[in-house]
């Protein structure tokens, strides 16, 4: 599990005592933020004759507009920025975690998405759109998202408060779901990465035996998690295209 480990670069590691330390974790999320400023700069030169770069911004960020107009509506414009945001900085951060840097001794990319602390920030903001939104614009009838429509006088007790959890959940939901999908993939592969070593210091036999399928799985896995990252960044944004759609429409 070291892979997951959050180690202090510069500055003593010294929670209790309020110290401020900049972890291999902070790098590793300028490093993302780093990648996504070159993304974006060398995608919006708004060339004539777009290449292969403005194509890509282009295509993403149409992307995301359809996501969002669909989902919310004309009212949806002004979350774009922050919707785009979101869904380029897990898409990026998950990819990193998967260059394999390890070769090089003493060096191990970091998968920021792996920590429950970053995915549940990340799913706390885009709660809080949605409470404000919904209140600042329904006030006191932001409460009816809780009680579906034609519902029974008697059943509106406790189907308001089977609602309200399950509003409740939606933060925790969100950030857990990528939280596993990226630890558990790493784990995966350590694994394997691991049988890999051992079958080929055991000798020839186990060689053939459990290191070529284990290279072989991890082959695999390697690009299952490709397919991974791009999903998981994908449903957190299109989850909170959909909770503020409630924010906003009140369905």
């Amino acid at each position: 599990m070291k892979q997951f480990q959050v180690e202090p670069l510069v500055g003593a590691w010294d929670p209790a005592g309020g110290s401020i330390v900049f972890t291999n974790s902070s790098m590793w999320m300028l490093i993302t933020l780093g990648v996504l400023w070159l993304f974006m700069w060398g995608g919006m030169k708004r060339e004539l004759v777009p290449g292969r770069w403005q194509l890509a911004v282009e295509g993403i960020t149409g992307f995301i507009n359809n996501m969002v107009s669909t989902s919310i509506g004309p009212a949806g414009k002004k979350y774009i920025p922050f919707v785009f945001t979101i869904f380029m900085f897990i898409l990026i951060a998950n990819l990193l975690g998967l260059v394999p840097i390890g070769v090089v001794p003493g060096a191990h990319p970091f998968t920021v998405t792996s920590h429950f602390v970053i995915t549940g920030t990340m799913a706390v903001m885009s709660f809080s759109i949605v409470l404000i939104v919904g209140f600042w614009k329904h006030g006191i009838g932001f409460l009816k998202l809780f009680i579906p429509h034609g519902t029974p006088a008697p059943m509106i007790p406790p189907l308001f408060l089977i609602e309200l959890i399950s509003f409740m959940v939606r933060p925790f939901s969100l950030a857990l779901r990528l939280f596993i999908a990226m630890t558990a993939g790493h784990i995966l592969l350590k694994v394997f990465g691991s049988f890999i070593v051992q079958g080929m210091n055991a000798g020839v036999e186990y060689g053939f035996l459990v290191s070529l399928p284990s290279f072989l799985l991890i082959v695999f896995i390697s690009a299952l998690e490709l397919l991974i990252c791009a999903i998981q960044a994908y449903v957190f944004a299109l989850l909170t295209t959909l909770y503020i759609n409630d924010a906003e429409n009140l369905h």
